[in-house]
């Protein structure tokens, strides 16, 4: 399942991006958690009540030379898209003004929940100054101030109300759901019809043609799948089209609907930057990876072709040496039948489960070969450890300190277990606990 959306949308100077930061609790910047991977500044993951959900602030969105007006409507059109809901913001201390009204009647004609705050109302005396907003024909304004943190609750309260009840349904557990991504022009839609064997996509050599993510169902090898064709991911820089601006959010709801992510990568063209940022997204959802070369029939052939581009990747994509790496060619269909075996293998890992004491036993002589590290005197002592989660595999590990668990010794740990169980294609989670 994917999480919902929600879009925050009104005229420049509404404190649209004040109120972003205060609703994903923390001032929001690249970060840079995995070397090559990032995360973009107009949207961010944020949770009210135990209801999660992606916000967008189209505030974020880079000011060009096309008037003002114009841009405002870009940006509704795109959060109408988008979002499942919409946070209408509009300035308490200003009242209505044309600019207002203007976003509203875009909003109207949308059928999308819209949710009315009146932002900057940093007192109790100043809320009769939001009876005007009725007018605006959205129902109850919410008063909020976004520099103080007032009203956000109820303004949430009313937000996950309006959520999609059918971006809960669970996934069936039998079919497998994966989907594809990378930079503009790598492949995508070529391999969903060499997967398909036939022209269900759009083929067309113009980056980016591909705009919206296509569900495919299909059988292969007795196993159901569903394939979600993304749209191509631009570079920041190099985006002419607002609606591209928002390609990023459309892979990352693919790929939280995904328990496999094909990260493609073109041998022509070879590796760049943008592909480890595209393949970060996946990473850090947790999901299982296999790594798609595309276009290999375009390489010169010789016996150690294939283990030298392998090298390559695998010094550019450290953050990824647990994904299988395919070599193929979607437009020839050659070796494309070494791919679904390892979308099936990496589902599989995904999902697999470790008996408590087997686990076990391949943690006590992990810590029989290379004994734990000590700090300021104190040793680490591991106690037991468990698996409490799937789809990434998770597992806890007791310890009599978390603080004493070194990240290198974590990553032996994981190491170990890899060499144990396999789990080749998905990311594993260890997390140290004290034992209560």
């Amino acid at each position: 399942m994917r999480n919902s959306v929600v879009a925050i949308v009104g005229r420049p100077n509404v404190g649209k991006s004040t109120i972003f930061n205060r609703l994903v609790g923390e001032r929001i910047s690249i970060v840079e958690d995995i070397p090559g991977v990032t995360r973009d500044r107009i949207y961010a993951k944020a949770e009210w009540l135990n209801n999660n959900f992606r916000l967008i602030d189209t505030g974020g969105i880079e000011i060009g030379d096309e008037p003002l007006l114009i841009q405002m409507r870009e940006q509704a059109e795109v959060a109408i898209r988008e979002a499942d809901v919409i946070i209408f913001l509009v300035n308490g201390r200003e009242g209505i003004t044309a600019a207002d009204e203007e976003v509203a009647k875009l909003l109207f004609k949308s059928s999308k929940p819209i949710v009315l705050a009146v932002n900057k109302i940093d007192n109790p005396e100043m809320r009769e100054q939001i009876y005007e907003f009725y007018s605006l024909g959205f129902g109850e304004p919410y008063p909020i101030s976004g520099t103080h943190g007032l009203g956000l609750g109820d303004l949430l309260d009313r937000v996950v109300d309006l959520f999609p009840e059918h971006l809960n349904d669970e996934i069936e557990d039998d079919v497998i759901h994966f989907s594809l991504i990378g930079r503009p022009n790598v492949g995508k839609s070529s391999l969903v019809n060499a997967l398909l064997n036939e022209e269900r996509v759009i083929v067309s050599d113009i980056a980016g043609t591909t705009r919206d993510a296509i569900d495919t169902s299909f059988t292969k090898e007795d196993q159901d799948f569903v394939i979600i064709d993304t749209a191509g991911m631009r570079k920041r820089g190099k985006i002419y089209e607002t609606t591209e601006k928002y390609s990023i959010l459309r892979a990352l709801k693919a790929i939280e609907r995904s328990d496999v992510v094909l990260t493609l990568i073109d041998a022509e063209t070879g590796i760049i930057e943008q592909d480890k940022k595209i393949a970060g997204y996946a990473h850090e959802a947790g999901k299982a990876v296999v790594i798609v070369v595309n276009k290999w029939d375009t390489i010169e052939q010789h016996d150690h072709a294939i283990k030298e581009f392998e090298e390559k990747i695998r010094a550019h994509f450290s953050f990824l040496d647990y994904a299988p790496i395919v070599f193929l060619s979607a437009k020839t269909k050659k070796r494309i039948h070494t791919l679904i075996p390892k979308i099936i293998q990496a589902s599989e890992n995904h999902t697999k489960r470790v008996e408590t004491n087997v686990l076990n036993d391949v943690i006590m002589d992990a810590l029989a070969i290379n004994p734990t590290p000590t700090k300021h005197g104190k040793r680490l002592k591991v106690l037991y450890a468990t698996q409490v989660a799937v789809k990434p595999p998770t597992f806890v590990v007791f310890v009599n300190d978390p603080e004493l668990m070194h990240f290198s010794y974590e990553r032996y740990l994981e190491n170990k277990i890899r060499e144990a169980f396999g789990f080749e294609g998905t990311p594993i989670k260890i997390y140290a606990r004290r034992r209560s």
